[in-house]
This record gives structure tokens, sequence and C-alpha cells, in this order.
């Protein structure tokens, strides 16, 4: 009988992985690309106390980068052992580790992990990566300077500076091929490093932050509170819209481990821009807990609601938001890389943030809608496909316009169905399909004379050299400031139908275009003509007389799909006269 099947076996036969390999695939987890050491030796910078942190990013940062800071460094000995593995200042315990101590534990000696660096062992998992040079002095006569050969220290020399670290890693996954060659593109792997950056200098307005990329300076924030942290990631006009918030609320909370009751302190504050200025994705709002900035899909949507109806249609507001909470309460260990957190009391939280957006942007919303005191319980049905009858598409362009409500939505009657149209959305989608059976045909575009400046966040303007040729496909012509790297001088723009866009369209379009996916042609230009769309609609406050909503009407009803916008929000809402019957306590509708 052939041994053809022991043979096979033994190529698959469980093994011990040796130290090595079991380091490369841990540190791995946490370090996939360069951003993930930025965010790394930013954070043990933070947890240093340093108030000034400059980094510096050689092309895509794998051949070098570098996190100076001025916090309290490290003696020689602590030098040595922070890079090896399992070596951290930061917990001592196996409770601390997995954040089960809370006020309510009966020695009450080892507070929760308040840190922010991963565990302490940044340095060990990017030198299994990577090349390390750390200098560091803790305030003696005397630092010192470290070369790393892997997870060990190859030299330990003198040396003479200021108290604090800097860190340079360099040849970062020479040793790690697949990964090395995951990484996406030069520009766009700057692109998150700028990104990442950006949100930390946002986050953390009290700290100073720079960036350089190859010697040029990217952005500086002084460190004096979020006006200057606006102006180091975006401009001046942003800065000047903006407004503060600051909220504190004490709560009692059962705690999930042992049942037991606590008293928590909840802090929140934060950065509002105001929603005259908005962006295309929701790439604008940092949050942090606890001064790490997490992806949060609840607490992100409760900033978008305390903005409301103040967002225009399909836009995303600009704001940072930091939510200060007891250790217990959270559970950074979802992943490696700590940008999910569990929060016990998440809906609670998203209670205070919409609330205190709310009320930090009342001053802005003048508009006061007054209540009735009867409840009129009807409901509002989005117009689809498989409506039949009189509200279908095609009827919608004869309906009988009865007016214009708070300078957004045309109400209209068809028979026995209130009709209520989203203007924005209805002339957004119009545009739209108009915009698409121009693919095959040169897009217009439209001269900007005199041409407009467009500032430009670090991100976009680190992708903005390899999008020049679709920008180009899209109508955009532009000039770089050299007097002002993150500023751009606006030439041409789309111009479909005959109406320009804005020159600030531009930087949706960027968003747009730059992705961490690989989509496809069509669906890159579809998503950018819904921006372009976006912009060339018409706003809230627009005034429309009868003639011109009977236009919109019109149009609309000859559209392929008018029942939702490009970004797939509804454009008509329907009221069937039967629910003003039984909202107003009446027998039949006029007609019966």
């Amino acid at each position: 009988m052939s041994n053809q099947g022991d043979t096979e076996g033994s190529k698959t036969a469980i093994r011990r992985l040796d130290d090595e390999t079991i380091a490369a695939v841990a540190a791995a987890e946490v370090i996939t690309r360069p951003a993930d050491v930025v965010a790394e030796l930013i954070e043990n910078a933070l947890d240093a106390g340093a108030d000034r942190i400059d980094i510096s990013v050689t092309g895509d940062g794998t051949d070098q980068l570098s996190v100076r800071d001025n916090g309290r460094g490290m003696s020689k000995q602590d030098a040595i052992l922070a890079v090896q593995r399992h070596t951290t200042s930061k917990i001592n315990t196996t409770k601390q580790a997995s954040g089960e101590i809370t006020p309510t534990t009966q020695d009450g000696t080892v507070p929760p992990v308040e840190t922010l660096g991963f565990r302490g062992e940044a340095l060990a998992s990017i030198a299994t990566v990577g090349t390390l040079k750390i200098e560091t002095n803790n305030g003696g006569p005397r630092g010192t300077i470290i070369k790393t050969n892997g997870p060990t220290a190859e030299s330990v020399e003198p040396t003479g500076r200021a108290c604090g670290t800097t860190v340079t890693v360099g040849n970062l996954f020479e040793t790690v091929p697949a990964r090395q060659e995951s990484l996406a593109s030069p520009q766009a792997e700057f692109a998150r490093i700028s990104k990442l950056v950006s949100r930390y200098a946002l986050l953390h307005p009290m700290t100073a932050i720079s960036l350089q990329h190859d010697g040029n300076d990217v952005l500086s924030t002084s460190g004096d509170g979020y006006t200057s942290a606006l102006l180091g990631v975006y401009d001046r006009d942003i800065a000047a819209q903006s407004t503060t918030i600051e909220s504190t609320q004490t709560v009692d909370i059962e705690t999930q481990s042992d049942h037991t009751t606590q008293t928590a302190t909840i802090d929140i504050d934060g950065v509002l821009v105001h929603p005259t200025i908005t962006r295309a994705s929701r790439d604008a709002l940092s949050i942090a807990i606890d001064g790490r900035p997490v992806n949060n899909e609840t607490l992100a949507t409760a900033i978008i609601d305390g903005y409301g109806d103040l967002l225009p249609t399909g836009q995303h507001p600009i704001a940072a938001i930091t939510v200060s909470l007891p250790g217990s309460l959270t559970d950074h260990n979802v992943h490696p890389r700590k940008q999910t957190v569990r929060i016990q009391t998440a809906d609670l939280i998203a209670d205070m943030i919409e609330t205190s957006v709310s009320d930090a942007l009342s001053t802005v919303d003048q508009r006061q809608i007054d209540t009735f005191s009867t409840e009129f319980d009807v409901s509002f049905e989005p117009l689809t496909h498989s409506d039949s009858g009189q509200t279908s598409s095609a009827a919608v362009a004869d309906a009988d316009v009865l007016g214009q409500f708070q300078e957004l939505y045309i109400l209209c009657s068809l028979d026995e169905t209130l009709l209520i149209v989203d203007q924005h959305a209805a002339h957004e989608r119009i545009t739209y399909e108009r915009l698409c059976a121009t693919l095959d045909e040169t897009l217009p575009t439209a001269v900007v004379d005199p041409p407009v400046t467009v500032s430009l966040t670090p991100g976009q303007h680190a992708v903005l050299d390899s999008l020049t040729d679709q920008l180009t496909t899209y109508g955009y012509e532009y000039t770089t400031d050299n007097s002002d790297k993150r500023t751009i001088r606006v030439h041409s723009v789309p111009a479909p139908l005959g109406q320009p866009a804005a020159p600030v369209s531009i930087r949706d379009a960027i968003d747009t275009l730059q992705t961490d996916d690989t989509p496809s042609v069509a669906d890159e230009r579809n998503d950018t003509l819904a921006e372009v769309a976006c912009h060339q609609s018409l706003r809230a406050g627009e005034i429309l007389d009868s003639s011109a909503a009977d236009e919109l009407l019109s149009q609309l009803g000859a559209c392929e799909n008018p029942y939702a916008c490009p970004h797939g929000r509804p454009v008509v809402l329907t009221i069937d006269e039967i629910d003003f019957v039984r909202a107003f306590g009446r027998r039949n509708t006029r007609r019966s």
C-alpha cells in the first residue's frame, strides 16, 4: 500500500512555532502599516506626559519615520527593557490588563489602565518588523541611545539630549514581504498617516503636534486649544466658524461584573464646526475615549443627530469630541489596535453627546419651531418604485403645488394624497441623472475667473498628485500655491447642464476618489458625480415660486429613479387623506 497519505500528512503536521515567528505574528496584529507605528509612538509620547510631539516621515514611512517628544523619557535600564517582549510600565496585574479592576474592588489598590499605548509593548512589536533607534533622557545629565536588531538591544551608548524621547523606525516590514506587498501606494499610506496625526491634533488640542513629510511642513499646532488645532489641520475660515462644547454628568451605573452600583462621572468636551461648512463623508468626525481615537458608530451618529436638520442633505459635520469616563466602563481589548472600544454606557453617552451638540449649536440655528399641543400621529411613507396608482413616479409631475415649507420642502396635492418633496434631494436626483447621461461625452467645464483659493487637509494634499488625471477628467483644473503647501488655486470646475460647480467641491471629489478599496471605474465615477450633483443642487433656504416648483416636479417625474437621491435618501414622502381623518377625529374623507 502506498504511504502517500503519510507523506502528505507530514507536510501539515502541527509544530511549535519558534519565538521569532511568534513575535512576528503578534506584531502583525498591531503593526499592519506605517500609520500603526505612528499611532503607537504618539500614544507612548502622550502617556509620557509630552506637550510637544514632532513627527517626521520619509516617503510612505517604510524607509524611515521618527517621533520626537518632550515627555518624561526613560533611564538607560528602562530603555533596554522597553524593546523586549512582555515588559511594560503600564500594567501590573492580569486584572488590570483585562480592565476588571474597578473602583468597587475591595482592596482598591490597583487602578484601571489609564494609558494609551499598546500595553507598553509598542517598541518590542515595532522592533520585530523593523529597525529601531531610541534616543531618550529622563532628566539626568546624560541620555541613552539604543539601536536594535529585532527585539533586543544591539548597541547601547550615552548621548547628550534634553528630557524626552525620539524613536526612529527604519526598514519597516523588510523581513515581512507579505505585509510590505499589501501596502497601498506611497501617497495613500502617507495620507493615512496625515489623517491620523490630524485626528490626534484635534483630540489633544493642548499638545503641540507637528508633521513633516520629506522635509516639508504638513501641519503644525501650537498646543493652546481648539482654535490652534483647527488652524493647523484646516484653515482660518473653519477655525473662525466653530464652537466648543463641555458637559459633565454624574450617574449611578450597575457594573456588569458584579452587578454592584458605582457612581461615575462622565465628561464630554470638544469642538464643533458650524454647519455652514460640511464634508461629504464622516471622515471629518473625530471621537476619542479617554484620549484614544476610536471608531464608534453609536457616538458618531449621536454627533450627527445633534446637528439635526442644520446639516444639508448628504453632508456631514466637522467635529472632534472626547469622552472621559472611568476605565471600568470601557473595554479597549476588542481588537489589538484598540480602534474599537466596547462601552458599557454607550446609549447614555450618546444621549449626552446629542444634547450637548444640539445645545451648543442652538445659537447657530435661530429658527424656533412651535409644537402642537395635540398629538398628530400619522405615518410618513417614502414614495418607492413599488407604489402604484396616482402616486407613481410619472404622476409626481402632475401634482398641484400648494406651497413651500421652511424653504426646503415643496408641499403638493395629488388626489387624496399629500406629497412632501425635499427640493434639494429632488434637484440632486435630476442633476445626477443628467450628469450620468453625459458620461460618454466630454464633460462641460467653466473657467473660474479669478481663480479661487481652496484649502485642503493634510490627507487630501497627500494624495492630490496621484489624483490629478482623474480630477481633470471630471473638469477640475488647478495649480498648487508655492507659498502655502496646503492650498490650491482652482481654475476650472465641471459645469454640466451649464451650472458650474462650486470650487470647494474639489475637496469632496478628492475625498470620494481617495478610497481604501479598489472600486470599479464606474463606481468611482458615479460616486464623484453624486458629489458634484449634491453641490450643484438647490439648498435649504432657496425660495421657489410656483412655476419653479412646477418645473422641478416635471423634471423629477421624468427621472428614471425619482424615488431616492444618489445617496439613497428618499425624495418624496406621502400622507394619505385617511391619516388626516383619523388624526382630527373625522368620520370620512372629503369624497366619501
